[in-house]
């Protein structure tokens, strides 16, 4: 299965990619989205992701998405790990939110 990519990394490809030539309109809308809503850049999005990763219960997947996102609460972790087959005490949702913290 591919690495799944942050919106960190799509908003620098797309932006590389328009340096060299017009980008078809779903890329543009696509690197107009990342622009958006990318609240980290690249390297601090990657550093969280590693981070992210040393915690057994947490996937590539779900890293990624926990770096697009930056959740502030603990009702957002529970959505994130809701079609997970994992379930969370308070503890490791408490141990996510000061890793996104650190990171904001």
């Amino acid at each position: 299965m591919p690495e799944p990519v942050t919106l960190a990394r799509v908003k620098e490809l797309l932006a590389d990619e328009a340096a060299h030539r017009t980008l078809p309109r779903e890329a543009a809308l696509a690197l107009q989205h990342a622009e958006q809503f990318a609240r980290l850049p690249r390297e601090a999005t990657d550093q969280l992701v590693a981070e992210l990763r040393t915690l057994p219960y947490v996937d590539a997947v779900v890293a990624a998405k926990i770096a697009d996102m930056l959740p502030q609460y603990p009702e957002e972790i529970r959505l994130l790990f809701s079609k997970e087959r994992v379930v969370l005490d308070e503890a490791q949702i408490t141990r996510l939110l000061e890793i996104v913290a650190q990171h904001r």
